[in-house]
């Protein structure tokens, strides 16, 4: 058995590997990743996962009912990070399988795949944990400056993470985008991994998410007309029953996270295309062994008993705010949805990149506090 074939059979049994072993994996991705396109093609017949976010036993799941790489040719939509408790070793894993078969299987970058989010949402945190230093976190975040930012079908599906952007409308434009960077906070490259589709929409919106766009039907319309391809496919959105078809299925949200952050009771969803793009889609729920972490509480007229365990609970509280900061802020922002001009959607985000930056730095305060 090779070391790479170790490895595997290693993170299959949720198991981290050594920092040096992951510094060697990493590069060796880069090697790969660095060759594909920022439209990359993916053939037929292939499998579509949506987000995982660091649910480690529930992606075992999504492997049962899809079968095992390389036997099924996967596309992942980004997102395999952040709010799980198993981040490090559910990127780890697919990183291996990418590395061992490269052509059958596909990773394409997720909003979370940045530098900044890592540092808010979870994956900071638990690499920091794991291995007592950020350098296994630096390793991986090098990583999903290679990633491309979407994939092509058999020239049929277009495949991203987000959504579309005003600044694009042809494939062509992102295919001229230089990736190899942190995510930015506005333009093409933002919006492809930000972006979501929106019914009440009609042409493009502001996003209550502070990053990307929403965008409505005709604009989808016209990107598939444009571009000559049946439908759009994306992950983004938690989706209770796993997937969810829009507009007159010219754009399709695949979901692959059940049970998302371990309390929202979705069952997750894939979506599997033969060779003649004849799709099936998969849906299974939450692995029975959820994988959740023995955090010690805290005496709050005491002390906790050691570091380790003011790190779990650093961890875990920073999940709990940030969990829940994201429902608020997206709630407050909910009424703000009708289209605007392109110079007011400018003050806008402004506004909006400084609300979040104030919201970014309170999580960070909690954070610091244990």
């Amino acid at each position: 058995m090779s070391d790479l074939d170790r490895q595997i059979e290693q993170l299959k049994r949720c198991e981290p590997l050594k920092e040096s072993e992951v510094k060697d994996l990493c590069l060796k991705a880069m090697e790969i990743l660095v060759e594909e396109g920022n439209v990359q093609r993916v053939d037929a017949p292939v499998t579509i996962c949506g987000d995982i976010h660091g649910q480690f036993y529930d992606m075992k799941e999504l492997f049962k009912v899809g079968g095992d790489c390389p036997n099924t040719n996967y596309l992942f939509l980004g997102d395999f990070v952040d709010r799980g408790f198993y981040s490090v070793e559910t990127f780890l894993l697919l990183l291996a399988l990418k590395v061992r078969y490269p052509d059958r299987i596909t990773l394409i970058r997720g909003n979370h795949e940045s530098r900044q989010i890592t540092q808010v949402y979870g994956f900071y945190d638990e690499c920091l944990r794991k291995y007592g230093s950020i350098n296994v976190w630096r390793y991986c975040t090098d990583v999903f400056d290679y990633m491309s930012l979407s994939a092509l079908i058999e020239n049929r599906i277009f495949c991203v993470h987000g959504g579309l952007s005003p600044a694009i409308s042809t494939l062509d434009q992102i295919r001229t985008i230089d990736r190899k960077q942190e995510v930015p906070h506005d333009g093409a490259m933002c919006d492809l991994l930000w972006s979501d589709p929106e019914d009440i929409v009609d042409g493009w919106g502001l996003s209550p998410r502070g990053a990307g766009f929403l965008f409505g039907g005709s604009v989808v319309s016209a990107f598939n007309h444009t571009n000559k391809i049946d439908y759009i496919c994306r992950a983004h959105q938690l989706v209770m029953d796993g997937y969810k078809w829009m507009f007159k299925e010219q754009i399709v949200t695949v979901w692959s996270a059940p049970n998302y952050c371990y309390r929202c009771g979705n069952i997750a969803a894939i979506l599997e295309l033969n060779e003649n793009l004849e799709r099936k889609f998969r849906e299974f729920v939450a692995a029975p062994q959820q994988g959740q972490l023995a955090v010690e509480i805290p005496d709050f007229c005491g002390h906790m008993s050691d570091v380790f365990s003011r790190t779990l609970f650093h961890s875990s509280l920073s999940f709990h705010i940030g969990f829940y900061l994201t429902l608020f802020v997206g709630e407050q922002n909910q009424e703000d949805r009708q289209p605007k001009s392109q110079l007011q959607i400018t003050s806008y985000r402004n506004d909006v990149e400084r609300d979040n930056l104030r919201s970014g730095l309170w999580l960070e305060l909690c954070g610091s506090v244990w």
